[in-house]
């Protein structure tokens, strides 16, 4: 399933729970993804979504930004660009 292939997602609030489904997702179906994290504390756990989606040939990275702070999304648009 490659429906995505060439595409970048930007997954917010990817390091666990829905958005972390999604992210996995999205990498199945060919993305290459952004995994985005709120806080430094849940740094390890994107970081293992991170290793999911390469799991299944996938790039990703992950960025932490909190997505009520203007400078923080800023960073992470031009990050996943």
């Amino acid at each position: 399933m490659d429906r995505l292939s060439g595409k970048i997602a930007l997954i917010t609030g990817s390091s666990s729970g829905i958005g972390r489904g999604v992210a996995l997702g999205f990498a199945r179906e060919g993305a290459d993804v952004v995994v985005n994290y709120p806080s430094s504390h849940e740094r390890a756990a994107a970081d293992a979504v991170v290793a999911e989606i390469e799991s299944v040939g996938r790039r990703a990275i992950s960025v932490e930004a909190d997505v009520a702070v203007a400078d923080d999304v800023e960073r992470l648009v031009t990050t996943a660009e």
